[in-house]
C-alpha cells in the first residue's frame, strides 16, 4: 500500500505524535513496509486453521500448590507495638 507524507502526518496527528520533517520520510517508508507485510499475510489461505490464543500452543507447566513457608504470625504478634484479637493496631492518621 502506498502512503504519502500527508497520510503519515494525519496518522501522527490522530495518534498525538509529533514527527519532524526528517523523521517523516523514515516513518512513511516504515509504515508502507508494515502495510505491505499485512497485505501479504491477508493473501494466505487460512481456511481450516483454528485461531490460537498464543503462538506457543503448548500448555503451561504448573507446580504443585504446596505450603513452603512456616507460619510466623505468633512471633510477629509478640514483637508488634500493639495488637488486639490477632490484629495489628496502628495510630489513627485521618481525622
Amino acid at each position: 500500500m502506498a502512503l504519502d507524507p500527508t497520510d503519515v502526518r494525519k496518522i501522527a496527528e490522530l495518534a498525538r505524535l509529533e514527527i519532524s520533517d526528517s523523521e517523516l520520510t523514515i516513518y512513511t517508508h516504515s509504515l508502507a513496509q508494515i502495510l505491505d507485510l499485512v497485505g501479504q499475510m491477508n493473501v494466505v489461505d487460512t481456511t481450516g486453521i483454528s485461531p490460537m490464543a498464543h503462538p506457543s500452543d503448548s500448555p503451561l507447566r504448573l507446580r504443585q500448590d504446596l505450603v513452603t513457608e512456616q507460619d510466623h504470625r505468633e512471633g510477629f504478634q509478640k514483637i508488634a507495638p500493639a495488637t488486639e484479637s490477632g490484629l495489628y493496631l496502628v495510630p489513627k492518621v485521618i481525622e
